[in-house]
């Protein structure tokens, strides 16, 4: 009788055993079958969003060649141009618009494009760094020339949104800065640009506020209501001496006609500082 009991509960221990080998078993079958399927869902969701981002890519660089191509269709008769853009400044700019514009021009990369400025004669020129931000390469379109080329980056400073870039070449037409501390309100300018795309333009305006602070909290703005469009980011912003005041910068959301430029003095401290970091014996 003690002999079954034994035997009676060996069987019972080598059951319990076998069901939690069986488990056992059942769970790791389990894990693998559930591990399988979150690597294939994630695998799943990495090519989506991969196919995702080279489908936005393409679409980005395809807009970015059409503005390129229309920038280019657009510079096909300069002198009607030039005389259109001398008509929309009106008296107070007109005399100046055709010693200021041959210094702006546009710059492009391959998810964005925007605007700048050649501010020597040996082909420095100033953006905004938001214009390059992303890009893998930069190239530019000057007001004389009927193709781009390629530039090559000097330096920026992310607070000031600024950045210095190069073309080869020496006899650049370039602008001049002028001292902004001292710009009045209610001083007529003009802002320089190739908004949208839309080839080089030239919508003027007048300074409604000084000393604005940017998204950077340095009071260092100039606050126009010269309509800014995103392409006009990095362009010059103009006084009647035909002077640099100010490189245009921002725009209020929704603000129809308010827009924001970094003051000269600023621009050019920051400039000669990244020519600085750079040993490179330039001033401007």
């Amino acid at each position: 009788m003690k002999r079954k009991h034994i035997v009676t509960g060996i069987s019972i221990f080598l059951i319990i055993k076998v069901i939690l080998i069986l488990s056992v078993i059942y769970l790791a079958v389990t894990l693998v079958t559930v591990k399988n399927e979150l690597r294939s869902d994630i695998q799943q969701t990495k090519d989506d969003l991969q196919k995702q981002i080279l489908d936005n890519k393409a679409q980005n660089q395809e807009q970015i060649l059409e503005l390129s191509n229309s920038l280019l269709a657009t510079k096909s008769d300069i002198s009607t141009q030039l005389n259109e853009i001398k008509a929309e400044a009106g008296s107070d700019f007109s005399g100046i618009i055709s010693s200021v514009i041959p210094g702006v021009v546009s710059v492009g990369t391959d998810i964005s494009q925007g605007s700048g400025f050649i501010i020597t004669s040996d082909g420095y020129i100033i953006t905004n760094a938001h214009v390059l931000s992303g890009g893998h390469y930069v190239r530019v379109l000057t007001y004389e020339s009927d193709s781009w080329v390629s530039a090559s980056f000097v330096g920026y400073d992310s607070t000031m949104d600024i950045a210095i870039i190069k073309i080869d070449g020496n006899g650049y037409d370039y602008l001049d800065f002028d001292d902004s501390d001292d710009l009045a309100i209610g001083e007529k300018v003009i802002a320089l640009g190739n908004p949208l795309g839309l080839s080089f333009s030239v919508t003027e305006g007048i300074i409604s506020g000084l000393n604005r602070e940017g998204s950077n909290n340095i009071p260092a703005y100039i606050q126009i209501d010269a309509p800014l469009n995103r392409g006009n980011s990095g362009g010059p912003l103009i006084n009647k001496k035909g002077k640099v005041i100010g490189v245009n910068n921002f725009k209020i959301q929704g603000g129809e006609n308010i827009g924001f430029a970094l003051e000269s003095n600023y621009a050019v401290d920051t400039i000669n500082t990244i020519f600085e970091n750079q040993n490179l014996t330039i001033t401007v």
